[in-house]
């Protein structure tokens, strides 16, 4: 059975050593008391690993990298910061991989979970994703039994003994920082909805703009969700009544997801609701199962598109603020899908230290998160380039015209060059 840890400062001494690499949930599914606990006692500790998702709270700091290594497979949150003073080491894997990778790894795992169910297992609360595997692979267990964390239902529970120490908990639950859409976010919602069938089973990224086109959907009928996780965006469509999964050919009825990433009021929509399904990276990642749904529609954003295609998500002048994520996963899935949709959306512009410039460019400023092999269909605010079966020319064509118009002249100018450099 678990050892009770003092709920006012727990004592993590007794499990964490120097030298080892601590892994915990995520945005919301983070365990609070634990990651603040082991914050404070980090010199007492020693030199330690953390390896974080994303990040909405300040157990993530610069100011704590004099004993800690930070790793992430993401520059999003608060991880940013991070990564701007040169304190983030990145994983740059596929996210269906996450889970094996970090199996390797990982020597302490700290989790938040919900209170023994009546079958006398711990639930994973708001986050099962790559955190699954984990269980029987970290050489420790420390889990936060939080009274306030939504019960989600799961494939996968957890006994009392995988875990090795706890704490009881009745805190409310981290909420995402709010971050505004406006008039191109708009546009680019439109333009997507359209794209989108009825009875399409649908996956959206992390980020604002995914958010804003999932909300767009409220008109669509029956649709369905499998996706990495689910949002405000995702949960609007639930409460309104346009997610069915009615038409699912896999998990009829049930909203299957990896994490529940938003407000607390997505948590009270999702707290034993029988129609979601919290699931493994296994699952919500895997090609074959994607592959094998109709009109599986993947929507996903990015930092910068080039010319033929090629997908920059992780480095915005110079920082690393994204990820490769699950991409790639995902739009690979939607484009063997039977009435499959594998889209990329952004806005044309961004700001930057000179004024704005351009996310549609010539050759990309960082690295090349999903290669264009795998380019679908990339949204503007300005329009829609569909580069499905297309040549170098014609994607370039088509890439020019979903670009800012004070752009246009440039990048048709340097399109030779693209080509050229792309054979």
């Amino acid at each position: 059975m678990p050892v009770e840890l003092d709920a006012a400062v727990p004592d993590l001494t007794r499990f964490v050593q120097a030298g080892d690499t601590v892994c915990w949930g995520q945005a919301a599914a983070e365990p609070l008391a634990l990651t603040r606990a082991l914050m404070a006692q980090r010199a007492e500790i020693g030199g330690f690993t953390a390896f974080v998702g994303v990040s909405w709270c300040e157990s993530v700091d610069v100011a704590f990298a004099d004993h800690v290594r930070f790793a992430s497979y993401c520059g999003a949150g608060r991880n940013r910061h991070l990564a701007a003073a040169g304190r983030l080491d990145i994983l740059p894997v596929h996210y269906s991989t996450l889970g094996d990778v970090l199996g390797r790894n990982v020597d302490v795992l700290m989790l938040q979970v919900t209170p023994l169910d009546r079958e006398g297992r711990y639930g994973f609360a708001l986050a099962c994703e790559y955190l699954a595997p984990l269980v029987e692979r970290a050489r420790v267990v420390i889990a936060e039994v939080n009274e306030e964390a939504p019960a989600i239902p799961c494939a996968q529970t957890i006994a009392p003994d995988d875990i090795d120490a706890l704490v009881h908990t009745a805190r409310p639950l981290p909420e995402p920082p709010h971050a505004p859409t406006g008039e191109a976010e708009a546009r680019i919602a439109a333009h997507v909805a359209d794209l989108v069938e009825d009875r399409a089973v649908l996956q959206v990224g992390l980020g604002a703009l995914p958010d804003r086109i999932a909300r767009q959907l409220s008109g669509h009928r029956d649709l369905s969700i499998h996706s990495g996780l689910i949002n405000d965006g995702l949960g609007y469509l639930i409460e309104r009544g346009t997610i069915t999964n009615a038409f699912k050919t896999r998990d009829t009825g049930i909203s299957v997801t990896g994490l529940v990433a938003g407000t607390r009021r997505l948590a009270r929509l999702v707290h034993r609701n029988p129609a979601v399904r919290l699931a493994s990276t296994s699952c919500t990642h895997d090609h074959a199962v994607l592959a094998a749904m109709e009109r599986f529609t993947a929507i996903n954003s990015a930092v910068e598109v080039d010319l033929t295609g090629q997908v920059n998500a992780e480095i915005a002048a110079g920082r690393y603020v994204g990820a490769v994520g699950g991409a790639a996963d995902f739009l690979r899935g939607a484009a063997c899908s039977r009435g499959g949709l594998p889209v990329v959306a952004l806005p044309s512009t961004a700001r930057g230290p000179e004024g704005t410039v351009s996310r549609i460019i010539a050759r990309l400023d960082g690295p090349v998160s999903t290669a264009r092999s795998d380019a679908g269909v990339i949204v503007t605010e300005h329009g829609v380039a569909d580069l499905r079966g297309l040549s170098l020319a014609q994607r370039v064509r088509q890439m020019v015209e979903i670009a800012a118009p004070q752009f246009r002249e440039t990048l048709e100018s340097d399109a030779f060059a693209s080509l050229k450099a792309s054979r």
